[in-house]
């Protein structure tokens, strides 16, 4: 999972899906946010009393090994990102690309208008996305961080919905990777909290919603990660941004999309044509079909839950 969450396209929830941990996973989650809101509001014998029921064996573990991948993802995909940057895009595209299917087949009932509503969904994120980057990603505040974090953490509710790849789409895909490998203290613990209350509110508002409006919520899903692909087209041109240490870097410009016969001094990477870049989306795309296969295999088996049946609590 941890793996999966620092990849843009792949999704954490997919993976929990695959092994058969996703119910379990979802449950303890509510569990934890409502020991913690139980805290909060100054009972802490009924707290501590609900802060036991949460099955510590699954979670301890998989929190253990969700870190070490992250952490260890942040030290090579930054570099890859650097030196490859258009073969990167191109497979994280094709990963994106793939990953439509499993919201898509999660709808209850097949409605012609569903493809209306996927489509204003998609041109309302590609719209959305293709607006110039306003601020300094490089550098960015404490509220735009936590925020942040507290949309892309939400991948782990959802499967096929990848945080790795809401971060670049909300611009701090980067800059994010960056805080964990240079261990930037105030940084994480800031993600971290907006992570967490994120993660929190979440589980219920999305078990409110795929509840009463299960295939709506769906079909909007799908329209949204389908618009956002414009983030991950390969070519395009490219912002400088300067740090709080001077330094300047290219980072990518989605509002700009371009060719690969364009010219390379207005490009982010250069020397890249189709037919390598296709190569990569479509070994991206074969990835996340294997995956879902698998997770439709285990499903057949009785091993875990739809994303439907998001527990109430």
């Amino acid at each position: 999972m941890g793996s999966a969450d620092i990849i843009p396209g792949v999704s954490g929830g997919t993976m929990a899906l695959i092994v058969g941990i996703y119910k379990d996973l979802i449950a303890a989650i509510g569990d934890g946010f409502t020991a913690v809101v139980t805290l909060v509001r100054g009972r802490p014998r009924e707290a501590w009393a609900q802060l036991r029921e949460i099955p510590w064996p699954l979670l301890a573990p998989l929190a253990v090994g969700i870190g070490v991948a992250i952490v260890i993802g942040s030290l090579i995909v930054p570099e890859l990102l650097d030196t490859y940057p258009i073969q990167c895009r191109a497979l994280f595209f094709g990963l994106v690309a793939a990953s439509l299917v499993i919201p898509w087949r999660e709808r209850h009932e097949h409605r012609t208008w569903h493809y209306a509503v996927a489509v204003v969904a998609a041109l309302a994120a590609f719209f959305l996305v293709g607006l110039p980057r306003s601020g300094d990603a490089a550098d960015p505040g404490f509220f735009r961080i936590a925020a942040t974090a507290a949309v892309a953490i939400n991948a782990m509710i959802l499967p096929g919905v990848s945080g790795a790849f809401l971060l670049e789409v909300l611009g701090l895909y980067r800059p994010t990777l960056e805080a964990l490998r240079s261990l930037d203290v105030g940084y994480v613990l800031t993600f971290a909290l907006g992570a967490g209350l994120g993660l929190g509110l979440a589980a219920k508002a999305l078990s409110w919603l795929l509840d009463r409006h299960h295939d709506v919520t769906m079909t909007v899903l799908v329209g949204l990660l389908a618009g956002s692909l414009r983030a991950l087209w390969p070519w395009v041109g490219f912002a400088e941004h300067t740090g709080s240490d001077g330094i300047v870097e290219r980072v990518p410009d989605p509002s700009t999309l371009l060719s690969p016969n364009a010219d390379p001094a207005l490009m982010l990477g250069s020397g890249v044509g189709w037919a390598p870049a296709l190569g990569l989306a479509l070994l991206g795309f074969g990835i996340v079909a294997a995956l879902t296969y698998a997770g439709r295999k285990r499903l057949g088996t009785g091993a875990d839950e739809p994303v439907a049946d998001l527990p109430e609590n």
